[in-house]
C-alpha cells in the first residue's frame, strides 16, 4: 500500500506501508521520494495503485509513477487552484481509467488515464469546488461546492445532471463502498443519504467540525 502527502511547502512525500517479518500486525512507513512538485501550496492528492496525482494553487496537475518513484507529467486544463482528485479504477484492472478534478472556480475536468487526455470540462459550480466523489461505477460523480450547493455529474456524457441548494456549505461528499449512500459534512454536522434520490437517511451531530471523513466497509444503517 502506498500513501501520498502533500503541503502548504510544495512538497510532496510518497511512502510504502509495510508490515515487519516478524510481526504481522506491526506496520511501517518507508519513505520513497521527497521532492519540491508544486510552485505554489499543494491542495490535493490521490493515488491508485501505481498512479499518484497532485493538485496546487498554481493551477496544474502533477503525476506520477511509484513504482518509479517519478513525476511522469503535468495537466494544466484548470484556470484555478485544483481543489479535488479522484481515480477510478474498474476491479478488473489495476491501473485507474479515468482522473476527475475539481478547481477554485467551480471547474470539474474530465481525464482519460490511460494516457492521461483531457477529455471533458464540466462547470458544475457558480463558485470553489469543496469535494467530489466518484461512483464505483465510474459513470457519475457528486460534488460540493462553496455555493453552497449540491452537484450530479453523468461523467459518461460529460455533463452536469442534477443540482440543488443544500442550505449550507458542505465541505466533504464521499459515496459509500458500494455506491447505494453517499454522505455529506457541514461543520459538525453528517447526513447520509440515499444515492438514487438523494432522501435523508441519517444525521450524525458532532461536537465539533469534522475536518476528514471516510466510508468503511462495516455499515449500521
Amino acid at each position: 500500500m502506498s500513501l501520498v502527502a502533500g503541503s502548504y511547502e510544495r512538497f510532496i512525500w510518497g511512502f510504502k506501508l509495510k508490515t515487519l517479518k516478524h510481526s504481522q500486525e506491526t506496520l511501517t512507513l518507508t519513505p520513497l521520494f521527497t521532492f519540491p512538485s508544486h510552485i505554489s501550496p499543494i491542495r490535493s492528492v490521490a493515488v491508485s495503485g501505481s498512479a499518484a496525482a497532485s493538485g496546487g494553487a498554481d493551477d496544474t496537475i502533477k503525476i506520477y509513477d511509484l513504482s518509479t518513484t517519478s513525476e511522469i507529467g503535468s495537466l494544466n486544463d484548470h484556470s484555478a487552484t485544483v481543489t479535488a482528485l479522484s481515480f477510478f479504477t474498474p476491479p478488473s484492472l489495476s491501473f485507474p481509467r479515468n482522473l476527475i478534478s475539481a478547481s477554485d472556480d467551480g471547474a470539474v475536468c474530465i481525464y482519460d488515464a490511460d494516457p492521461f487526455v483531457h477529455l471533458k470540462t464540466v462547470h458544475a459550480h457558480k463558485k470553489g469546488v469543496n469535494d467530489l466523489s466518484v461512483h464505483p461505477s465510474g459513470k457519475l460523480a457528486l460534488t460540493v461546492g462553496r455555493d453552497s450547493c449540491l452537484a450530479m455529474l453523468n461523467l459518461v456524457r460529460g455533463r452536469r445532471s442534477f443540482f440543488c441548494r443544500l442550505g449550507k456549505e458542505a465541505s466533504i461528499v464521499k459515496f459509500d463502498l458500494a455506491g447505494d449512500k453517499f454522505f455529506m459534512v457541514m461543520d459538525e454536522k453528517v447526513s447520509v443519504h440515499e444515492s438514487e434520490d438523494a432522501k435523508l437517511v441519517f444525521e450524525m451531530d458532532n461536537q465539533k467540525r469534522v475536518l476528514c471523513a471516510a466510508p468503511g466497509t462495516v455499515s449500521f444503517l
